[in-house]
C-alpha cells in the first residue's frame, strides 16, 4: 500500500466532527431511552402497587432505576461482545509473538471477521500493513546481505585459490607473475566495493551534512574528462565535449562522483573507436548535463533497474565487464540529494544516453553533505 493510499484513508477533521456528533446523538437517544423505559417501568409498577409517593420520591426512584438499567444493559453488551473482543486480542497477541520472533508472514483476520466493525478493521488493517512492510524491508535486507556476500566471495575465492597455486614448487617467474598479478586485481576489487559501500551508507545517513557551494560545472566535466583521458586513449574513443558555461551551487566532490561514474560505464560499454558525446544544456534554473555512448546499449527490461543495488544487467554486459553493480546507485542517490533526476534511453546494439537534470541552486536543508 502506497502513502497516497494510506493518506487517503485516513479521516478528515470533518468527517471525525461528524462521527463524534453521531456518538453523541446516539449516547443521548440511549440515555433517553432507558429513562422513558425507567419510567413506564415504575409507573406500572407504583399503579399496580397502589403506592402514594410526593413527586419527589417518584423522580428519585426512576432515576435510580433508570441508573440501574443503563448498567445491566452496559454489562450485558460488553458481556455478549466480549468474547469476540477477546478473539481479535489474543490474535493479535499471537501475531506481535511471531512478529518478535522475527515471523513478518503473519495476517490479523485472513477471513475477515472484523471487517463490519470499523475501529476493529481499521486496527487490524494497520497490523498487517506493518507486517507487510516489515516483511519487504526483512526480504530487502536478506537480499543485501546475500549480494554483499556473493559479491564478497567471488574475489576471495580467486585470492585463495591462486595463493595457493603461488606455494607449488616449479613455477616459472611469469606464472608467478601472472599470479600475482589476480591476487592484486581481486583486492582492488574488495577495496572498490567497501569504498561504494561506504559512500551509499554515508549518503543515506540523516546525521551526516553536507556542504553546498558555488563551483564551475563545464570546468568540472572537462576536468572529469581530461582525468579519464588514458581509459579512452586505450580505446581510440573520440570524445566530444558541447558544454555551457555554468555555475551551480552544490558539492562538487559528490557531483564529480556522478560524472565520473557515468563517463566510465560510456567508456567499459562501448567499444574500440566509438564515440561518447558529453553535452550540458542550460535551462530556467536548471541544467541538464547529457552523456551519449554508441556502446553496446541496455534492454528495455534492464533500464527500469539499473539504478538498483547490485543489479548488473543482462549477460552480455556483464560477461567481461567487471564492477559491482553500486557505480549507478551512488550516483542516484548523489542526483537525489541535489533535487535532481536522471533518465535513462537506450537502444540495444545502438547506444546509450543518460539525462541529469539538476536545479542551479537547490532548495536543500540547512545541513551539509561532504
Amino acid at each position: 500500500m502506497t502513502r497516497t493510499d494510506k493518506a487517503n484513508r485516513r479521516p478528515s477533521l470533518g468527517l471525525f466532527i461528524w462521527k463524534g456528533a453521531i456518538a453523541i446523538i446516539a449516547v443521548i437517544l440511549f440515555c433517553a431511552a432507558v429513562y422513558t423505559s425507567a419510567y413506564f417501568l415504575f409507573m406500572w409498577f407504583y399503579d399496580y402497587r397502589g403506592l402514594s409517593w410526593n413527586d419527589y420520591y417518584v423522580h428519585l426512584a426512576v432515576w435510580g432505576l433508570g441508573v440501574l438499567l443503563f448498567v445491566i444493559t452496559v454489562l450485558l453488551i460488553n458481556f455478549i461482545t466480549r468474547p469476540k473482543q477477546m478473539i481479535v486480542w489474543n490474535e493479535m497477541l499471537i501475531a506481535f509473538r511471531k512478529i518478535a520472533k522475527g515471523d513478518f508472514s503473519v495476517i490479523v483476520d485472513q477471513e475477515g471477521k472484523f471487517r463490519n466493525h470499523s475501529q476493529l478493521g481499521e486496527f487490524v488493517d494497520s497490523i498487517n500493513e506493518m507486517t507487510q512492510e516489515l516483511k519487504q524491508v526483512e526480504q530487502l535486507r536478506q537480499q543485501f546481505i546475500s549480494n554483499v556476500s556473493h559479491e564478497i566471495q567471488s574475489p576471495l575465492t580467486s585470492i585463495r585459490g591462486f595463493a595457493s597455486m603461488l606455494q607449488q614448487d616449479g613455477l616459472t617467474r611469469e606464472e608467478q607473475q601472472h599470479y600475482l598479478s589476480i591476487i592484486e586485481k581481486e583486492t582492488i576489487r574488495l577495496s572498490g566495493l567497501s569504498d561504494n559501500l561506504m559512500k551509499l551508507t554515508s549518503l543515506e545517513s540523516d546525521h551526516v551534512q553536507w556542504d553546498m557551494a558555488p563551483f564551475s560545472l563545464d570546468k568540472q566535466l572537462t576536468d572529469i574528462v581530461l582525468a579519464s583521458e588514458p581509459q579512452w586513449l586505450e580505446k581510440e574513443q573520440d570524445i566530444e565535449l558541447e558544454l555551457a558555461e555554468v555555475i551551480m551551487h552544490g558539492n562538487a566532490e559528490l557531483l564529480s562522483q556522478v560524472w565520473l561514474n557515468l563517463l566510465h560505464n560510456a567508456i567499459k560499454f562501448t567499444p574500440p573507436h566509438g564515440r561518447i558525446t558529453i553535452q550540458s544544456v542550460k535551462n530556467e534554473g536548471e541544467i541538464t548535463v547529457r552523456i551519449s555512448d554508441t556502446g553496446i546499449g541496455i534492454s528495455r527490461e534492464d533500464q527500469a533497474r539499473i539504478f538498483e543495488r547490485f543489479y548488473k544487467g543482462d549477460k552480455q554486459r556483464t560477461r567481461t565487464i567487471e564492477g559491482n553493480g553500486l557505480g549507478l546507485s551512488i550516483v542516484k542517490r548523489i542526483v537525489e540529494l541535489h533535487q535532481g533526476s536522471i533518465r535513462v534511453e537506450s537502444v540495444p546494439g545502438e547506444g546509450t544516453t543518460l539525462d541529469v537534470t539538476l536545479p542551479l541552486q537547490p532548495l536543500l536543508p540547512a545541513k551539509s553533505v561532504i
